[in-house]
C-alpha cells in the first residue's frame, strides 16, 4: 500500500486514466478497491486519494521562442520557434513537466503574463509582442490572451481573447470569477469575467495616459481591490472591485523607478512591487505597500540587485521570493555584467521584510513561484531555456536541479488560493 501511495503522489491528476492503463500499481489499487476486502482497506484507499489530491500543484511557464540574448540585447533569432506553455507538477519531488501547448507569449513585460485559476482548470497567457508580418526580423505589439484548458489531455488552447495593446501582467481573483490584464501599449486594463472555463471580455479601465505603461496587476485576497504598476509614469494605481464592476479610484502611489511586477501577500496585509530602474547598472529596489491603513501607501524600500523581475509570496505569506537579473542580461564588456542572476528570499513580518538568503541562478532570469509547502521554488532562466529547481529550508537556498523547456521561459505562476 505504501508503494501505491507513492505512485499516486507522483502521478499527474489530469492523466489518471491514461496512467492506469500502463501502471501495474494503479491496477493493483483498482482491484483492491473493487474487492472491498475490508473497511480498513477502504479507509486506506480514501486516505491515499486525499493525499494524492493534496500533493498535486500546477505551475505554468510561458516560453518565448522569438527572443534570444545577443551581446546584451534582445534579438529575434534567425529561425524563430513557436512560443510554448509548459505545465509542471510542482507537488512532486523533483517537479516534473506534465504537459505542453503552443500559445503566443513574450518576454516583454514583467514575468507575470500567466495566471492560473484557483481550481487549476484554466490558465490565461498574454502575448505582449509578436513577429511583424511585414518584417519577421522585427517585433510589433500583440493584443492576444490565450485561454488554456489545463484539464485536457493534452492541454489545449480553447479560446483567444482580444485585449488592449501589448498585454502584460495578468491576474485572477481567488474566487476564480474575474481576471484583469495590464495593457502596456495603450494605458488600459482589460476586465474579463470567468464562468467555469468560459472567459469573456467585460470592459476596460483607461488611465487617460497612453504612455502610463500598465505592467503588473494584483488582486487583494478578498477580491475587493487591485493594484496596477505603471512603469511608464512610475505610479501605482488602485482599483476598487464590486463583483464584476471595476473602477479606478484615482488614488496613486509613487515608489521606485519603473514599477514592474507586483504581488499581494496571502495574509492581505501587504503588497510588494519591484522596480526595473534606469537600466544603467545601479542597484534596483522593491517597495512594500501597507494594505491595512486607511488607504494603501508605500512604507518601505529595500535594495535587491539590478533589474528586479519576478516576485512570489509563499502560500502562508511568511516569505517573499524576488528575482533580479543583476547584470546577467548585459553584454560581457559592460562594467556591471555578472555571470548569473539572483534569487533572493525575504522573511515577511507585517510590513517588515528581512533578507534570509540568496542563490545565483541562470542568466536573464524572469519569474519565480513556490511549492505549497514552501520547500521548493522554481525560477526561470531565459538564456538557458530552463527553470532552476531551488530548495529552501527556512534559512538558505540551494539549486538542486533544472527543468528544460522549449523557448526562453518568460512568465510563471501558480494558482492563488
Amino acid at each position: 500500500m505504501l508503494e501505491i501511495k507513492q505512485t499516486l503522489r507522483n502521478c499527474d491528476p489530469a492523466r489518471f486514466a491514461e496512467y492506469g492503463k500502463t501502471n501495474r500499481a494503479w491496477g493493483t489499487l483498482m482491484n483492491f478497491r473493487n474487492s472491498r476486502v475490508s473497511t480498513l482497506g477502504g479507509a486506506l484507499l480514501g486516505a491515499t486519494l486525499v493525499s494524492f489530491a493534496a500533493a498535486a500543484q500546477l505551475a505554468v511557464s510561458s516560453n518565448d521562442g522569438k527572443a534570444v540574448l545577443v551581446d546584451g540585447a534582445n534579438k529575434v533569432p534567425e529561425k524563430p520557434a513557436d512560443d510554448t506553455v509548459t505545465i509542471i507538477d510542482l507537488g512532486m519531488s523533483p517537479p516534473k513537466v506534465v504537459g505542453e501547448v503552443k500559445a503566443p507569449s513574450s518576454v516583454a513585460g514583467p514575468p507575470q503574463n500567466v495566471a492560473v485559476s484557483p481550481d487549476e482548470s484554466i490558465a490565461l497567457v498574454s502575448a505582449n509582442m509578436k513577429l511583424d508580418p511585414a518584417d519577421p526580423k522585427k517585433l510589433v505589439p500583440d493584443n492576444r490572451l490565450s485561454v488554456i484548458d489545463l484539464k485536457a489531455t493534452p492541454p489545449a488552447v480553447i479560446a483567444t481573447i482580444e485585449t488592449g495593446l501589448a498585454p502584460a501582467g495578468v491576474s485572477i481573483n481567488r474566487a476564480g470569477t474575474l481576471a484583469l490584464v495590464a495593457n502596456r501599449g495603450d494605458g488600459t486594463v482589460s476586465i474579463l469575467t470567468i464562468a467555469g472555463k468560459t472567459v469573456s471580455a467585460a470592459g476596460k479601465i483607461d488611465f487617460g495616459n497612453p504612455k502610463a505603461g500598465p505592467s503588473g496587476v494584483a488582486f487583494t485576497p478578498d477580491g475587493k481591490m487591485a493594484l496596477v504598476t505603471r512603469d511608464g509614469d512610475h505610479r501605482i494605481s488602485v482599483l476598487s472591485i464590486d463583483g464584476a464592476k471595476v473602477e479606478d479610484t484615482k488614488r496613486l502611489m509613487t515608489g521606485g523607478v519603473r514599477p514592474y511586477p507586483i504581488q499581494t501577500s496571502p495574509k492581505g496585509d501587504i503588497a510588494v512591487f519591484g522596480n526595473q530602474g534606469g537600466g544603467t547598472g545601479d542597484i534596483d529596489t522593491i517597495n512594500v505597500i501597507d494594505l491595512k491603513g486607511k488607504a494603501p501607501r508605500v512604507v518601505h524600500t529595500l535594495d535587491v540587485g539590478q533589474s528586479v523581475e519576478g516576485l512570489g509570496f509563499s502560500a502562508d505569506g511568511n516569505y517573499l521570493a524576488v528575482t533580479a537579473q543583476d547584470g546577467s542580461n548585459r553584454a560581457p564588456a559592460h562594467p556591471f555584467h555578472n555571470a548569473n542572476g539572483l534569487l533572493v528570499v525575504f522573511k515577511a513580518d507585517g510590513t517588515t521584510l528581512t533578507k534570509v538568503g540568496e542563490a545565483k541562478i541562470g542568466k536573464w532570469n524572469q519569474g519565480v513561484v513556490w511549492s505549497r509547502d514552501g520547500k521548493t521554488l522554481l525560477a526561470q532562466n531565459m538564456v538557458e531555456n530552463s527553470l532552476s529547481i531551488v530548495s529552501f529550508d527556512g534559512k538558505s537556498l540551494k539549486v538542486t536541479g533544472e527543468i528544460k523547456v522549449n523557448g526562453g521561459p518568460n512568465g510563471l505562476r501558480t494558482a492563488d488560493r
